[in-house]
């Protein structure tokens, strides 16, 4: 594996693999990588013939400064779980190689971006749209591949992918989780002991909600409950907890399409997401199944 950090070098390697007829998998990351990651780079390798993993931790994307400063950088570990992976190439730009001076473009993805992270995280997507844009116009991807735990993120990117006319296929992944069912995170190694063994109640209170309301309950008052139980177990802040139709994610306070819960929550300083895919009886359709 080939650790490169000028994109001209990554050209001439990729430039070399068109040459040859082969296709370009990649797999973007902020670093901290763990087993949701290497899954993705798993299918990466079954996917495609040469296989980019990236490590950016992109500030554009960061609304508080202070977990910009806190998120963790690992980037030799990292180089030693991508090892039994057969990687070609991984790819950590200088800063200058993504945001030269006098950077001045923005990319903003209008309706999926609305409300639950780019609600509560002005700015957000701007940044990951930007980002995601240059690396897959830099790494010249044929494929990329996204963990559906960041659910939001992904319809943004197939939405900006489509928009664009990116030659770059989005293949979303099944959320990867830990034996408790807490959906594997960077983030996750931030929380305190104590914390950690509160954070799987949030998978648990998704899937109770989400049976809840396909029993029939109405959808507010299963929220609602949801809310307080949270609440009791000791969550610090909820930034937001709604129903969404997929895949476009408009609001329903009515479950007659198909949907997923969404989730957001603080706990020990570290913000968590999570989001579980719901069916309602008697509409017709079935859900896609516990993906998160």
């Amino acid at each position: 594996m080939k650790i490169i950090r000028r994109k001209s070098d990554l050209r001439a390697m990729t430039s070399a693999w068109r040459r040859s007829g082969e296709t370009i998998g990649v797999v973007l990351t902020m670093g901290a990588l763990h087993s949701g990651h290497l899954s993705l780079v798993g299918t990466a390798r079954d996917r495609a013939d040469r296989v980019i993993v990236t490590i950016f931790v992109n500030p554009r994307q960061f609304d508080n400064p202070a977990d910009l400063v806190n998120y963790p950088r690992t980037e030799e570990s990292d180089a030693e779980k991508l090892t039994p992976y057969d990687v070609d190439i991984l790819y950590v730009p200088n800063p200058e190689e993504i945001y030269p001076d006098g950077f001045a473009t923005a990319i903003t993805v209008s309706g999926v971006s609305g409300g639950l992270c780019g609600g509560t995280r002005p700015g957000h997507f701007d940044g990951v749209a930007t980002v995601v844009t240059k690396l897959l116009l830099q790494t010249d991807a044929d494929f990329t591949f996204f963990g559906e735990k960041d659910y939001q993120q992904l319809q943004v990117v197939r939405r900006l992918a489509t928009d664009l006319n990116l030659k770059t296929e989005i293949v979303a992944c099944p959320t990867v989780r830990e034996e408790d069912g807490l959906a594997m995170s960077s983030r996750n190694l931030r929380l305190n002991p104590e914390a950690r063994t509160v954070a799987p109640l949030i998978r648990r209170l998704l899937t109770s909600t989400a049976s809840a309301i396909e029993n029939g309950t109405p959808v507010p008052e299963a929220l609602a409950t949801a809310r307080q139980e949270l609440t009791s177990a000791g969550i610090d802040e909820v930034d937001y907890l709604e129903l969404r139709s997929e895949p476009d994610l408009v609001p329903l306070e009515i479950a007659d399409r198909p949907a997923r819960l969404f989730i957001a929550v603080w706990l020990d300083g570290v913000r968590l997401i999570d989001n579980l895919s719901v069916t309602a009886a008697g509409f017709g359709w079935r859900a896609a199944g516990l993906h998160g």
